[in-house]
């Protein structure tokens, strides 16, 4: 059985009005529109719903029947869809994040202050975690969605890019390298590097580029945060590459662009073929607005999310 709302509400207006014209006004529908719809419901239910005459129209038996038990039904319909409709504008509720700690640290702050600022009502929840965890989370919908560099499996997940994030080199101030303006990525043969253990996202697009170049990687401690790493060269035991936004706060330390500039792709992800709530697509919206207001040469192109 195929009946549409419009021909069940074409119905209705015209069983309470009794005037085919009056009911087409009422809904802003022509009359034949009006006419049609009837019919066409008539036709589906193989009854006849009204008497018409010249003078007056006059809901049958069944007709009688169906209009009481549809005003019912159609009350309980608007009030299940205004209440879907008033969750669609609420701006208040819990939304979890998860974030790899380089995003954690020099993203997600700025976004959830700014949430806080326009959506006071509003709690959004960070996990930081290391790129793998990251994924496992959005994966298994412990998270409403991530922030992560974008996974090896992209077909995995329903991905935004936001930003290019370029490589930089951190190294002390008494490095031979230091004196340079810019580092190109050979002169980091034979040099002892420190950095980021296998867990991280950006960990894989090191060694990429390394392979690329024909370096052979002198890694010489490995760690699971930036932090320490930077610790780790203030101590004199190496060098490190790392991406721009996770920067050493340090006077002990410089940073070199390197060359050619090499990025990673800062991507918001998500379970494929599920949708976010109302909420989380404010939270959404907002990380990728501001990932938007950082400098041009780190912004991805935009896309719908």
């Amino acid at each position: 059985m195929n009946v549409s709302l419009r021909q069940l509400r074409a119905f209705l207006a015209v069983a309470r009005l009794q005037h085919f014209r009056r009911a087409a006004e009422s809904l802003h529908l022509t009359q034949p529109a009006v006419s049609r719809l009837v019919a066409d419901l008539e036709a589906e239910l193989d009854v006849r719903l009204f008497d018409r005459n010249t003078r007056e129209v006059v809901p049958t038996e069944a007709g009688r029947y169906l209009q009481s038990a549809m005003e019912r039904v159609l009350e309980e319909l608007e009030g299940v869809l205004s209440h879907v409709h008033s969750e669609s504008e609420r701006r208040h509720g819990k939304v979890r994040v998860a974030a790899v700690p380089t995003l954690s640290a020099g993203l997600m702050p700025q976004c959830i202050a700014a949430c806080a600022h326009h959506y006071p009502e509003l709690t959004v929840q960070l996990h930081d975690q290391v790129q793998t965890l990251v994924l496992d989370s959005v994966r298994g919908g412990e998270v409403d969605f991530g922030l992560a560099i974008e996974p090896a499996d992209p077909e995995a997940f329903h991905s935004e890019t936001i930003l290019h994030d370029p490589f930089v080199l951190v190294c002390r101030r008494d490095h031979p390298l230091a004196k340079l303006t810019a580092v190109p990525w050979k002169k980091l043969q034979d040099e002892p590097l420190v950095l980021l253990d296998h867990t991280s996202g950006s960990r894989r697009l090191i060694d990429d580029q390394l392979l690329a170049h024909h370096i052979a990687a002198d890694v010489v401690q490995q760690t699971g945060h930036t932090h320490t790493a930077f610790r780790m060269v203030e101590a004199g035991l190496g060098i490190s590459i790392t991406p721009s936004l996770s920067m050493p706060a340090s006077e002990q330390l410089v940073v070199r662009p390197l060359t050619p500039i090499a990025r990673r792709a800062v991507t918001l992800i998500r379970r494929r073929h599920r949708s976010l709530s109302p909420v989380a697509e404010l939270v959404w919206t907002q990380i990728r607005d501001m990932a938007a207001q950082l400098s041009p040469a780190r912004r991805a192109p935009s896309k719908p999310g």
